[in-house]
């Protein structure tokens, strides 16, 4: 992985002094909250409901087993003992205190960390495959691409205070694992027939208020005319985007409102006079950055092992362990370029016990014991809130297994439907109208049998707090929205979300629902699924099969809008 150059380390050490001085003039009072609140989005200090939250950039989803080692640390120090894990790869820390922040930022900065344009109206952590490297499907290792973006984007001094945040997402599988179409630039990195990288570049893809999937405004980019080519369409956004209306301010609504066609040509056209100009002559990447950056990405020392089959495999589990062992395999473990090895996903979301994505610190120590143990020292972070060990020898899948049992991040759920993705929600965030976490509890707890989950295979559920879509709701297959009806917490549903290559954008379905309501409403769509489907057809397939009625007239069946059940229940369950 990526280390730290002296550049890099002064960088983020003047950042921490920068920081300190900023928060101490805050809390003697020489610096008004106005003044303060773009320095600490800055650094990714955001006030919350209850406390101060700051969120940690993982750059595209690697960290090393010393950093989440650090990250445990400054959970148990300066947090309440855990953390979560974001959908942008990140980690948030939910209880931190004002004063303390700079301490934080000066561990992370020990063990190459910071928490840098994790907010604000900049560009944000950019995020990858969390299997880049070692998918054996993959066209080519994006990190080097990542890195060097990474770097270009890092305090960018024309992007600092664009009309509204902006994310990248890279891609260099077949599979798409990144939502590449939902991000404001998704860039698709592609080898050429003569053997060249090249990207194709799509624009204005978004969640939120307005769900959009990005175009494709750009194919077969050379590589090393990334930053000059971002460089135009970021001025092209910076100087058409809205800024006089925050709901209307991402670029997917300056895209949709000149067209793709409109956009492309107005970017293709600034990127010719910046491609051309003399002064911009060293706007591009070249060999020589390439080479430095990617000599941190090479292959570990890999042994020369023989593949085993899953039935091998499973055959080193005792008989009482094979059909759990066997689960596990079949839902956790991915397949990996180098023969003998494979790719482990270690589970965040236990059924009904925390929220989805947090991560104790004795797990987390625990965590990059393993890593150090079976899979070189590193790990990496997925959008779906999970971790994975990349490089796991076949013949120690089992003793990770039960290692990871000890753990309890060993449950078999990855891809089914409580591998759920969530949002903080109103439990802490002060942006949401609804409560995330206890309704991602209650139907974990409502599908906790492990057998009747296999039995209906891979269902995405998404939950988001508030329209902001943190928790990815619009491309889950089933998806869930807090929203705000006469100060009163309910939640819309929708279906037909799906990421990935067939990405699309899920439809509301009808009128909102209370909280108490929501795990009936789950429990008759999954029972519509099971009524309707064909052999083997996955959820989404049945669905866009069928359409919404069947799905909407079951959920309905039942609903009592004012009941006062209805209200007293909700009250209980999203206390």
């Amino acid at each position: 992985m990526y280390k730290y150059d002296h550049i890099d380390q002064t960088l983020v050490d003047q950042r921490v002094t920068q920081f300190r001085d900023q928060v101490e003039r805050r809390l003697n009072g020489t610096l008004a909250e106005e003044e303060f609140r773009p320095l600490r989005l800055q650094n990714g200090l955001y006030h919350q409901r209850h406390a101060y939250m700051l969120r940690v950039a993982i750059p595209y989803g690697l960290l090393s087993a010393q950093q989440l080692r650090a990250l445990a640390f400054i959970a148990d120090k300066y947090d309440r003992g855990y953390g979560h894990f974001t959908t942008r790869q990140n980690i948030q820390f939910n209880w931190v205190e004002l004063e303390q922040t700079p301490d934080i930022l000066a561990e992370l900065a020990k063990v190459e960390m910071h928490a840098i344009q994790t907010s604000g109206n900049c560009i944000r952590n950019i995020t990858s495959d969390a299997f880049a490297g070692v998918a054996a499907d993959e066209y080519i290792d994006p990190r080097p691409v990542c890195e060097l973006l990474r770097q270009w984007s890092t305090l960018h001094p024309e992007f600092a205070h664009l009309p509204r945040k902006f994310k990248f997402a890279i891609n260099g599988a077949k599979e798409d694992r990144t939502v590449l179409l939902c991000h404001d630039v998704g860039i698709e990195l592609k080898k050429n027939p003569a053997g060249e990288l090249t990207a194709d570049i799509y624009a204005g893809g978004g969640m939120g208020r307005t769900p959009i999937l990005g175009s494709l405004i750009k194919q077969g980019l050379p590589w090393q005319v990334l930053p000059s080519y971002l460089t135009a369409l970021l001025r092209v956004y910076n100087r058409f985007g809205r800024r006089d209306n925050l709901y209307k301010a991402r670029i997917k609504i300056l895209v949709k409102a000149l067209g793709p066609e409109e956009f492309a040509r107005q970017v293709e056209g600034e990127w010719i006079q910046l491609h051309n100009a003399e002064r911009n002559s060293d706007a591009n990447f070249t060999t020589a950055e390439w080479e430095r950056v990617a000599k941190h990405f090479t292959k570990p020392a890999y042994q020369t092992l023989t593949a085993f089959s899953t039935q091998e495999i499973i055959g080193g589990a005792s008989d009482a362990d094979k059909a759990s062992f066997a689960r596990w395999l079949d839902r956790n473990v991915k397949p990996h370029q180098i023969p003998g090895y494979a790719s482990v996903i270690l589970s965040l979301k236990p059924h009904g016990t925390v929220a989805p994505g947090d991560a104790t610190s004795a797990q987390m120590n625990a965590i990059a014991d393993l890593a150090d143990q079976y899979s070189f020292g590193e790990l990496r972070v997925t959008h779906e809130q999970n971790l994975v060990l990349a490089d796991v020898e076949q013949s120690k899948l089992l003793e990770l297994w039960q290692a990871a049992k000890q753990q309890h991040v060993a449950l078999p759920n990855i891809g089914l439907l409580t591998d759920i993705i969530a949002c903080p929600g109103g439990d802490f965030c002060s942006l949401a109208n609804a409560k995330s976490l206890p309704i991602a509890k209650a139907i974990q707890e409502r599908f906790d049998d492990l057998d009747y989950l296999f039995d209906l295979g891979d269902i995405s559920l998404n939950i988001s707090g508030c329209i902001n879509s943190c928790g990815h709701h619009h491309v889950g297959n089933i998806g869930v929205l807090g929203v705000d009806k006469d100060g009163e917490e309910w939640y819309q549903i929708t279906l037909g979300g799906e990421q990935g290559n067939d990405a699309s954008i899920g439809k509301v379905i009808g009128p909102s629902f209370y909280a108490n309501e929501i795990p009936d409403v789950m429990t008759s769509l999954i029972n519509t699924y099971v009524e309707q489907r064909t052999r083997d057809e996955p959820f989404i397939e049945t669905y866009r099969r069928l359409g919404v009625t069947p799905f909407k007239e079951a959920a309905y069946k039942n609903k009592e809008h004012n009941s006062k059940h209805s209200k007293e229940s909700s009250k209980g369950l999203t206390a």
